[in-house]
Formats: C-alpha cells, structure tokens, sequence
C-alpha cells in the first residue's frame, strides 16, 4: 500500500497534462500512487493517458462532473495514509512531497502541509511570485483572510483529517479548495515548508467569465466560513471581503487586456473601496487602477497597452496583490 496517494483530475487538458503528470512521477519521493481523475475529456487526453508507463499510475473515466467531483472520486478509490492533489495544468518541483511528508512528520500536531507558489505561464515561465509567507499552527484567522495556501495543488493532508472534515463541496463552482481549507483549519493545524514548490499556471482564456464565477463562489465561501467562525474572528470579514476585490482587480487587469477587462475592473475596484473606504489613501495605486480601467475601456487596443506601460512605471503591476492583508490586524 503507497504511502501517499496523488490525485490529478483533468479534463480536456491534452496541452499540459503530461508534464504534469512528469512532475509527479519524478518526486524524490518514491511511494505514492497517482490517480488520474479523466472528467469526460473529448480531446486528446486519453490517448496521452494511455501512453503513461508506471507501476504508480492508474487512470480512471468517467461522465463529467466538475473538478470537485473529480477530487472526490479520486479519494474514494486512493488507499494512501496522505492525500496530495495536483491540478492538470500546474507542477510541482521534485522534492514537493519528500519534503512536505518531512514537515508532517516533525511536527504531528499538524495535518496539513504547504508550501510556497510561484504563477507561470502557458509555457511555464515564472510570472510572479505567489506570497511566499510562512503560517504553523493554527491558521484559521489567516485563512479567513485570504486563501494563504493559493491553489488547489498545494497540501499534503493526512487522511484521517479529510475522513473527518469531509470531502470537497460540489455545491460550489469554484473556490472548493478554499473551503476545504477552512473546514481543515477549524480542526487541525498546518505547517509550511517554506520553499516555492508548487508552479501554478495562469491561464487567461475567458477571463471575465471566470472571474465572475470564482467571485460569486469566493463570496459564498467567505459568507459561509463566518457563519461558522468564533465570535472573536467576526472583526476579519471587511478586511476578507477587501482582499478578495483587490485580487479580482488585479486580475482582471492582467493580459490579454480587453475592453470587458476594464468594465470588470472598475466593477471589482468599486466594490474593494466599498469594503475598504481608507484604500482611497493609497493613492498611487488607486489611481493607476482607475485609469488602467477606463484606458481598457475607452482607448483602441494598441493606445492602451502604451498607456499601461507608461502607468506601470507609476506603480507597479503587481502592486494591488502586495497590498492583500494576510495577517490579522488588531480587533
């Protein structure tokens, strides 16, 4: 029986899922088995499928149901003592599970191990740093803020603590890891190791339809998590619901710009300043945002792209995501 089973739901992802798969069956660490979740792909996926060699790898078809589903059947049939999830587009680097199953091991209070993100491209060069900041024990009050974890092919979790929490919700259309991460911290502590190991791919087709649905999900999720939280927590929900808007903001500003970009901008700005009315007073970066929006909206393609290289000299693009608040303020 594998030590850690890995879970890779996929679904039309002929384009990235080999070296996905790559990233995996190269770790450093040995005894696991991958389980590859195929969601009703109709492209060329399983033709790819067939062709992986390994003892460790096993691939199963069904009808689509959605990623959430996915991850949950992939659990249902893994015999592993550690759960680890590995989304068909993103990598990890060799030595992700040796040295999150270590970090597990050295502190048992703990059920959950991370690390850090790095964003890539479609060809897998590194966009951005992710926050690379580093939480143990309990991290509730973090999580609440902001998904500090960042992605859905990030922790090594024991199974007993999945057992107990439940699996993922298919209710939801998006941010399931999120919740899933909530329900874990209210239970159980995590650790971080503190490298950036996991390489999360940004793809930035139909931007605003997903954005639209993840901030829809991400606000039920947060409404949620508050409803179960304590009393002495309820203070974090403005600072929350200011986090999510700066993130959407920021990304609906990031390539391919197009006119729907900017009206989803200003829409998403709107609502950060509606949270958090004192943002007006980081000037610099209000008023870039602003005038990135309606440069999107109101100038041809070619006008606006000049425009935004001129503004990012001002501040710079990823200064919105710099801002998130990840640690708690004081009540």
């Amino acid at each position: 029986m594998p030590l850690i089973s890995v879970i890779l739901p996929v679904y039309n992802g002929e384009k990235t899922v080999r070296e996905t798969i790559d990233s995996v069956l190269t770790q450093t660490f040995y005894d696991l088995e991958l389980l590859v979740i195929d969601d009703g792909s109709i492209d060329g996926t399983q033709e790819i499928l067939d062709g992986v060699s390994d003892p460790r790898f096993q691939f199963f078809s069904y009808t689509n149901g959605g990623l959430a589903a996915s991850r949950n059947r992939g659990i249902d049939r893994a015999s592993g003592k550690y759960f680890a999830f590995i989304d068909a587009d993103d990598l990890w680097t060799e030595t992700k599970l040796e040295e999150q199953l270590a970090a597990l091991q050295s502190y048992p209070r703990a059920a959950v191990a991370y690390s850090w993100t790095n964003a890539i491209d479609e060809w897998g060069n590194v966009l951005r740093p992710g926050s690379h900041k580093t939480y143990n024990g309990n991290i509730l009050d973090r999580l609440l803020l902001c998904n500090v974890l960042e992605n859905g092919s990030n922790p090594l979790i024991r199974r007993d603590a999945i057992e107990n929490v439940g699996k993922y919700d298919e209710s939801l259309p998006a941010a399931q890891d999120w919740d899933f991460y909530l329900r874990l911290a209210e239970k159980y502590k995590f650790v971080c190791v503190p490298q950036a190991q996991i390489l999360y791919r940004l793809s930035f087709n139909s931007m605003s339809t997903d954005l639209s649905r993840l901030e829809a999900a991400s606000v039920a999720v947060v409404s949620r998590a508050f409803d179960n939280a304590p009393a002495s927590l309820q203070y974090l929900k403005p600072h929350s619901m200011a986090n999510l808007y700066k993130y959407y903001t920021h990304r609906s500003l990031e390539y391919p710009r197009r006119r729907r970009q900017g009206l989803a901008a200003i829409r998403f700005f709107a609502q950060l300043l509606r949270h958090d009315p004192g943002f007006v007073r980081q000037k610099r970066t209000a008023i870039t945002v602003v005038l990135k929006s309606f440069a999107l909206v109101l100038l041809p393609l070619k006008l606006a792209k000049r425009a935004f290289e001129k503004l990012d000299r001002i501040s710079p693009p990823y200064s919105l995501l710099v801002d998130i608040r990840l640690d708690p303020p004081s009540s």
